[in-house]
């Protein structure tokens, strides 16, 4: 094999060598002389360098400028490849390879000079110019690969290790750029040519992208894409985008403009990943966004956002928060715009007597639509979700006390029995809706009053509709504002268990009796303290219920000495039984509407003034019971004149003839119902209440600091005391505690306050 390949090495120096005796054929033939001695093979240089024949340079760059030339004018090469290759390896190893590179240069940069003529035809319409420009890059890409595969070896060994010197294909490249690309009528036909063409895809026409894409390679390959293009790319999408938002702000809906905007962003990234070049991405991105979004963002919500929120328009909401999430202060714009809108549509539910009715469901409603906007479109930003809680917060109290009153109010509505509108799930869903509201409210000492009067109605008149929705209410108002706030609450729920196991009791006590009564007694032990106070009323009450009053109160005192039992008969109630035509019935009524009926089984016919002095009901209620017993639905009582207010000359008669289709006929429901005076004696309590709060906080903070001043001391208030006060009533307080001897002023400095102990 060694001896194959010698001769093999020989053969390939043939061609380059004259008379060259090789030396490895002589150190062979003696290594073989020596018989029985194991064989060496000694490779040793060459004795002498071999010459190249005469004109062998000439005659070979002849061959190998042909072999370009045919490349270059795309016809068939006469020669082998492998042996022009080898040609280009011959000329290398004997140092011609500086003349071979610049000879090889000088033939590429003069063909690349030729090609210029065919640009220079002004008859050429821009696409066409285009497509020749291509045509002509690709050949020149083609043709660079061909010349350099036949020159690898040159490229590979003189070129590399000459660090000024370009690579083939660099060289290449240079060329045409230089005599062809820099060309300043060539280049800026070029670039208009393909800018043309992406104006024309923008507005809607279909162009050839490959092109586009080929030609837009050929700019980044020649490292001139930036200055050449991209410039004046973008200075060409500024305009456009420019003029389009400016037209489509005034032509389009909020709405319509926003899916327009998203259009053209994805038509934009379309054209980054089929053609431009990637480091356009951003610049391009940017401009559109800043044309058609950053310079009318404030137009845009003013003019849409308003109309998309009162619509519920889900999906432009969406696709609002978005766009808007890519510009420059964008979100903090909208986040600003989102707090107004509810501030505003929010201030005019509270705000809007005539919408009291309904205010609270509307509240729940407006909460719910906006907790679904933040949620779904504002991606449950949490800047956006404490916007609304801040903004909620400011418009409800710029009514103050009303909301909470209102609430109070629906509560009650929810916790009633006959509310049929919401099974056990449904209940406890509103219940916790309401103390979203709820934590909103800066007075919820109003709140309190009006919920613990409406509390004590549905317990004492039996029309809660389920103790554990009651509880279940409790527990989260607890858990809201504290034990100390339901205190109270809690003990009213105390007294009402208490009195069911004292009525047991009472029961086997009457049993036991010798004189058993034909009147059902019950009654609730209410201590005095948890209860809302009620204005103590005398009423002639039945013989009958008096001796059972008065048995009751020395069964009761007999088990719990030293206590004092006052009657309460405005929340009291019976069941009455009736004879009409048409049958029995049994009548469900207050105790003022009892104490009116039970005089019908005296007489026919009594006047107001007869009813009053018998009855001794105060003038108001009076009128009111005898409103509901004649004017209202179930009319057991037949009012003469009639009409639906009740005068002083008016007589009444028993209704023989009243109809109803069912047995038990409830008629108290006016127990239920606030009246004008009650609501006002419970405002009124809230601000007595305050003003004892503020005192007793003035007293506090006195006693500990001994001296302070007015500025510090109002300050301290404001941190202490839980509900909204006015800096002219605090004063008037601390006032009224100075003429009460509790502290003084300075006598040198008016506005320093000193504690009195």
């Amino acid at each position: 094999m060694a001896e194959d390949t010698r001769q093999d090495k020989r053969a390939s120096f043939s061609a380059l060598t004259e008379h060259n005796t090789n030396g490895m054929a002589r150190s062979s033939a003696v290594a073989s002389s020596k018989s029985g001695a194991s064989k060496k093979l000694v490779i040793k240089n060459f004795k002498d360098r071999p010459k190249l024949a005469e004109n062998y340079t000439e005659d070979t760059w002849l061959k190998l400028r042909d072999a370009v030339g045919a490349i270059q004018n795309s016809t068939s090469i006469k020669y082998n490849l492998e042996e022009l290759y080898q040609a280009v390896e011959n000329l290398c190893s004997y140092k011609v390879s500086p003349t071979l590179y610049k000879q090889l240069r000088q033939v590429c940069e003069d063909h690349v000079q030729a090609q210029i003529k065919q640009f220079r035809e002004e008859s050429l319409d821009n696409l066409s110019f285009l497509k020749r420009m291509n045509r002509c890059w690709q050949d020149h890409c083609r043709q660079t690969i061909m010349i350099r595969s036949i020159f690898l070896f040159l490229d590979r060994t003189y070129v590399l290790q000459n660090s000024l010197l370009p690579s083939i294909w660099d060289t290449g490249l240079e060329l045409f750029r230089t005599h062809i690309v820099s060309d300043s009528g060539v280049q800026k036909r070029t670039v208009d040519g393909i800018l043309e063409q992406i104006e024309l895809e923008r507005n809607g026409e279909t162009v050839d992208r490959s092109l586009i894409r080929s030609l837009l390679g050929m700019l980044s390959d020649l490292q001139v894409y930036k200055d050449s293009f991209e410039e004046r790319f973008l200075i060409e999408t500024n305009r456009l985008y420019a003029a389009e938002g400016q037209r489509l702000m005034q032509q389009r809906d909020v709405p319509e403009y926003l899916h327009h905007v998203a259009r053209r962003l994805e038509e934009e990234n379309d054209r980054i990943m089929s053609y431009l070049d990637q480091s356009t991405q951003k610049p391009l991105i940017s401009c559109v966004e800043k044309q058609l979004l950053g310079e009318h963002m404030t137009a845009m919500l003013q003019k849409g956002l308003s109309t998309m929120l009162d619509g519920n328009r889900v999906t432009e909401l969406c696709l609002l928060y978005q766009l808007f999430s890519k510009v420059k202060g964008g979100l903090p714009t909208l986040l600003q715009f989102w707090r107004d809108y509810i501030k505003s549509f929010g201030g005019e539910i509270v705000c809007t007597p005539e919408k009291d009715k309904d205010m609270v469901q509307d509240l729940l409603n407006f909460k719910d639509k906006m907790d679904n906007v933040a949620q779904n479109c504002f991606a449950r930003n949490e800047g956006f979700i404490n916007a609304m809680k801040e903004a909620f917060e400011t418009f409800i109290n710029k009514r103050p006390n009303k909301p909470a009153e209102l609430i109070a109010k629906y509560v009650d509505s929810k916790l009633r029995a006959g509310n049929k509108e919401a099974t056990e799930e449904e209940l406890e869903r509103i219940l916790d809706k309401i103390m979203i509201i709820f934590r909103f409210i800066h007075g919820k000492d109003v709140f309190e009053a009006f919920y613990k009067k409406d509390l004590a109605k549905r317990l004492l008149v039996g029309k809660s509709a389920s103790v554990d929705a009651e509880k279940s209410m409790l527990s989260k108002l607890k858990h809201e504002c504290g034990a100390a706030f339901t205190s109270k609450l809690e003990g009213m729920f105390k007294d009402m268990e208490l009195s069911k196991d004292i009525m047991i009791q009472f029961k086997q006590h009457m049993q036991n009796q010798s004189e058993p009564s034909n009147i059902e007694l019950t009654v609730n032990i209410l201590t005095m303290g948890y209860w809302p106070s009620y204005i103590p009323m005398e009423v002639h009450l039945p013989p009958e219920m008096v001796k059972l009053q008065e048995v009751f109160k020395l069964f009761y005192l007999g088990k719990h000495s030293g206590r004092k039992l006052q009657w309460q008969p405005t929340l009291g109630h019976a069941v009455l039984k009736a004879e009409f035509k048409e049958g029995k019935k049994e009548l469900q009524v207050s105790l003022f509407q009892t104490l009116v009926l039970l005089m019908f089984n005296e007489g026919e016919e009594f006047s107001v003034d007869e009813i009053r002095t018998a009855t001794g009901i105060e003038e108001g209620e009076l009128r009111r019971t005898l409103q509901s017993l004649a004017c209202g639905k179930a009319r057991v009582l037949n009012k003469n004149p009639r009409g639906k207010d009740v005068e002083d000359g008016d007589r009444f008669n028993f209704n023989n003839d009243f109809k109803h289709k069912l047995f038990r006929i409830k008629i108290n429901q006016i127990q239920m119902k606030e009246t004008v005076e009650e609501q006002v004696s419970t405002t009124e309590r809230v601000f007595q209440d305050r003003q004892y709060q503020i005192d007793a906080a003035v007293v506090r903070i006195m006693k500990m600091r001994k001296t302070l001043s007015h500025n510090l001391l109002v300050s301290e208030l404001y941190n202490q005391l839980k509900f909204p006060v006015k800096p002219g009533d605090l004063k008037k307080r601390i006032e009224s505690l100075i003429d009460r001897d509790y502290m003084e002023r300075d006598k040198e400095t008016p506005n320093q306050y000193h504690y009195v102990a």
